[in-house]
C-alpha cells in the first residue's frame, strides 16, 4: 500500500506553487497525494485543475484587534483543526506537509493532536505565522534560502531550494547547456515575437504589475530605443495603456499585460527588473539569470530580505522603490544589459545559491519522514 501525504498552503501563488510542484515529485515516487485550503485562497482553482484531490476547510485568520472576530476565533479555529484532522484519519496520513498560509496552521494542529509527523516548507527569508508555529513541533523544517532564521525545534533542518513550476524547472535544468539554452532562446523569441539577436531586458511588476515601475520605464523608452536595447514589458493586468503609448515609437519595445507562460519571458531575457518576492528570487537563482530588484515598499521589509543572498552574491542588484528612478535605468540598467561580460558573471554567481531540484529533494524529505513513523 502506497504512502499518503496530506499538504496544505494557500492565499497566495507563493504558497501554492511549491504546493503543486511537490505533490507531483511526490506523486512520481509512487505516493498518493491530497490538499487542503481555504475557497477563497487560489488553491481552491489551482489545486483541482492540477488533477490533486483537494478538500476546502474554514480560512481563520487571527484578528489583530479586539472585537467580535476576536471572540469568534477560538470556535472557527477549532473548527479548523477539527476538518484538517478528519481529511488526516480518512487519508490514513503519514505525514503532513505545509507551505505556510491560512490552512497550514491547522494542519499542523492536527498532526500534533494525533502524533503523526509533518514537514514545514517555508518560502521567504522571513517566516510566516503559520510556519514559524509549526517550526516549533515540526519533524522537519525545509527552508529556500539559508539564511532564513527558522528551524526545527525537535526535528531536522535542511536548505532544499524552492520547488519551481515545471515548466520554469525544465527551463532551469539547461542553464549549464549553452547549446540548448540557445535553441529555448530563440524559441521563444519567436512564440514572442521578439528579436532573439538583440540584448534584452524583461520588466516584471507581477500579474498586478508595479504602478512604480511601469512610471519610470515610461520616461525610459527612448533610451533603450537609441542603446539599442530590446524590452519586454509585462505591465500587470489593464496598466499597458499608459505603457504602449509612451513606448509606440520605439523600435522594439514589447508590450504585454499579463504573461501566463513565464518561461518564454525568461527565455529571451538577459536581465530581469522586477520585485523580489521569494518566487521570483528563486526562480531567477536557479536560471542563472541576473536580477535588478526593486523590493514592494510595504511590509517589514520581507521583499529586500528575500534578495539579499543573490545580492551578497554578486547575481542581482538592489535598489529601494523610493529611490528607483529614471537615473537608474540609464546610469545602471542600460549598460549592465550591454555588459555581457558582467552578465555571466552575475549568472555563475547565482548559479550556486539555488538547486534546480528541489522539489525532488523535498519529496525525498517527506517520504523519509513518513517512514519513520
Amino acid at each position: 500500500m502506497s504512502m499518503k501525504v496530506v499538504l496544505a498552503g494557500g492565499g497566495t501563488a507563493g504558497h501554492v506553487n511549491p504546493l503543486l510542484a511537490t505533490a507531483k515529485a511526490l506523486t512520481e515516487r509512487g505516493i498518493d497525494v491530497c490538499a487542503i485550503g481555504t475557497e477563497e485562497g487560489l488553491e481552491a482553482e489551482l489545486v483541482p485543475a492540477a488533477g490533486i484531490e483537494f478538500v476546502e476547510i474554514p480560512r481563520v485568520p487571527l484578528p489583530r484587534r479586539i472585537g467580535k472576530r476576536l471572540f469568534e476565533f477560538p470556535r472557527k479555529y477549532k473548527s479548523a483543526v477539527a476538518k484538517a484532522g478528519q481529511v488526516l484519519d480518512e487519508a490514513g496520513a503519514a505525514v503532513a506537509v505545509g507551505f505556510g498560509g491560512f490552512a497550514s496552521t491547522p494542519l499542523y494542529a492536527a498532526a500534533r493532536k494525533r502524533s503523526l509527523p509533518f514537514v514545514v516548507h517555508e518560502q521567504n527569508v522571513k517566516p510566516g505565522l503559520a510556519n514559524r508555529y509549526g517550526a516549533r513541533k515540526a519533524a522537519v523544517v525545509a527552508l529556500t534560502f539559508r539564511s532564513t532564521r527558522l528551524s526545527a525545534s525537535s526535528g531536522t533542518t535542511r536548505v532544499v531550494g524552492l520547488p519551481l513550476r515545471q515548466k520554469i524547472a525544465d527551463l532551469a535544468a539547461l542553464r549549464d547547456d549553452a547549446e540548448a539554452r540557445g535553441s529555448a532562446h530563440v524559441a521563444a523569441a519567436e512564440e514572442l515575437g521578439v528579436d532573439p539577436a538583440l540584448p534584452t531586458l524583461l520588466v516584471t511588476g507581477g500579474s498586478l504589475g508595479a504602478k512604480h515601475l511601469n512610471d519610470v520605464l515610461v520616461q525610459a523608452a527612448p533610451a533603450f530605443d537609441e542603446a539599442g536595447i530590446q524590452v519586454l514589458h509585462l505591465t500587470g493586468r489593464g496598466k499597458d495603456g499608459p505603457v504602449r503609448k509612451a513606448s509606440a515609437k520605439a523600435a522594439n519595445y514589447r508590450v504585454i499585460d499579463y504573461l501566463t507562460d513565464m518561461e518564454l519571458a525568461y527565455a529571451v531575457a538577459d536581465l530581469v527588473l522586477c520585485r523580489s518576492g521569494a518566487g521570483t528570487v528563486a526562480e531567477l537563482a536557479a536560471l542563472g539569470l541576473p536580477g535588478y530588484f526593486v523590493p514592494l515598499p510595504i511590509g517589514n521589509g520581507e521583499q529586500e530580505k528575500n534578495a539579499a543572498e543573490a545580492v551578497r552574491a554578486g547575481g542581482a542588484r538592489l535598489v529601494r522603490d523610493r529611490d528607483f528612478s529614471l537615473k537608474n535605468v540609464t546610469d545602471e540598467i542600460i549598460p549592465l544589459v550591454l555588459d555581457g561580460d558582467r552578465l555571466a558573471a552575475m549568472s555563475t554567481a547565482l548559479s550556486e545559491l539555488m538547486p534546480v531540484d528541489a522539489d525532488r529533494r523535498l519529496a525525498r524529505l517527506i517520504e523519509e519522514t513518513g517512514e519513520m513513523r
